[in-house]
This record gives C-alpha cells, sequence and structure tokens, in this order.
C-alpha cells in the first residue's frame, strides 16, 4: 500500500534522498553541479509547517518516491509561489501512478498551509501534470530548455 508522509517524520531517508538527487539529476547536482544534493535533502526534512516541505511516498516502510513544495523554482517567476519541486520516482515504481499521489498529496498540503494556488515548471513531467488536472500558464526558455509552468487551484 502506498502511503505518502512529510519528510521531517521520515528524516532517516535523507541521505538516500540525497543519492536519489545525484543520481537523477547529476548534472546539477553530480560533480561540478551547482546543486547541492545532501543540502537540499535535508532543507526538504526540516519542517512540515513551512517552506520548503518534502513528501516521502512510502510503499511498506519502503521509500518509492519524494516531491518538494519551495517558495521559489524559477528566477523568472518570482512572483509566483509555492512550486511543486523535486518530484523522483524510482524506476522500478514508474508507471504506477505514484507521481501523481505524491502531487495531489503536494495540492493538499499547499492548501493546509494557505496557499490557494501551486505551481510548477518542468520539461518532463507534462503529461503528468496535464493528466493530474493541472492547466498550463506559459512556455518559457530556462537555462537552454523550454519548460512549461503549470498552476493547479488548492481549493477542494
Amino acid at each position: 500500500m502506498l502511503t505518502i508522509s512529510p519528510l521531517a517524520q521520515r528524516n532517516e531517508f535523507v541521505p538516500l534522498i540525497a543519492q536519489w538527487f545525484i543520481e537523477e539529476w547529476p548534472e546539477w547536482y553530480g560533480a561540478g553541479g551547482r546543486g547541492n544534493a545532501a543540502r537540499d535533502a535535508a532543507e526538504f526534512a526540516a519542517s512540515e509547517g513551512r517552506l520548503p516541505v518534502g513528501l516521502v511516498a512510502l510503499v511498506g516502510d519502503t521509500p518509492v518516491g519524494v516531491c518538494a513544495l519551495k517558495a521559489e523554482s524559477l528566477p523568472t517567476h518570482r512572483h509566483l509561489t509555492p512550486w511543486a519541486a523535486a518530484g523522483f520516482v524510482v524506476p522500478s515504481h514508474r508507471g504506477e501512478g505514484v507521481g501523481a499521489r505524491m502531487l495531489e498529496a503536494l495540492v493538499r498540503h499547499a492548501h493546509r498551509l494557505g496557499y490557494k494556488r501551486i505551481y510548477c515548471g518542468t520539461a518532463t513531467a507534462v503529461n503528468l501534470l496535464r493528466r493530474s488536472g493541472w492547466s498550463q500558464l506559459e512556455v518559457v526558455e530556462h537555462e537552454g530548455q523550454s519548460l512549461v509552468v503549470f498552476a493547479k487551484e488548492t481549493a477542494a
């Protein structure tokens, strides 16, 4: 059975999640990249009541995915907040709806924190966001890549 919990309640998974980040996004988190996987994973686990907030998807007690809600994502869109980010599902569990369930959980969590809308910029999860009922706002260029910016209302 799949459950989704705040990463702050399961911070024993922070080192594993940092490793997932390095493996999934080596150009950002790997050697020579500008990101810091250990720092980001630790920040996502620091709180469930203020941004950034991480959520971890579990099958039983085994982590199979992670996602985060953070204040900023695209430098050109600092006027929008919060953002769904760092969505990752282990390859053996892709195609099972884990990503969609994590997005739903992020939307609910944003609502509990008082946000009326949540945003996401992606080049790889466009179909997932469309299937999940997100509205496309625009396509932007970011660091040489086209990203689709989406929004989703958090109200039930």
